[in-house]
């Protein structure tokens, strides 16, 4: 049995896409969801700085959702055909650097493989995953 009071809470869905802006705006109106202050569109004939690199939708009550990560190439998937598999990948927050350790050992204990580790950041601790089938996550201090 798990304990639910030591497993990381689920963030947002962060897609990989090659205009940010266009994607957020077709999630944003399909789920009736709002920007993170400081991420809506910019007025007209400004520069859309932030649509160049990470955009978050929330819940109307504020609650993450998804989020849009900008990327020069993203070849489309072909899913249910396998040629090119969907991309996405999962953050996973915790609330303290010694959380993160925890759920590093419980990470790894399930078969997890450890990618990349930012554990000693002192602005925003993470580690990066694969899971089972190879899929990436983030577990960082949030």
């Amino acid at each position: 049995m798990v304990d639910r009071e030591n497993v990381p809470r689920l963030c947002s869905v962060v897609l990989d896409c090659t205009d940010a802006r266009s994607l957020a705006e077709f999630y944003r109106s399909l789920l009736g969801l709002v920007y993170r202050p400081g991420d809506e569109p910019p007025e007209a004939g400004q520069v859309d700085e932030r649509g160049r690199d990470w955009l978050v939708l929330r819940a109307p009550d504020g609650a993450p959702q998804l989020a849009f990560q900008q990327v020069d190439q993203l070849p489309e998937t072909t899913w249910p055909e396998n040629r090119v598999p969907q991309q996405l990948h999962l953050d996973l927050t915790v609330a303290s650097v010694e959380e993160l350790q925890v759920q590093h050992e419980r990470v790894m204990r399930l078969g997890g493989r450890l990618l990349y580790d930012r554990s000693d950041d002192p602005d925003e601790p993470l580690r990066v995953y694969a899971d089972l089938a190879g899929h990436p996550f983030c577990i960082f201090v949030g």
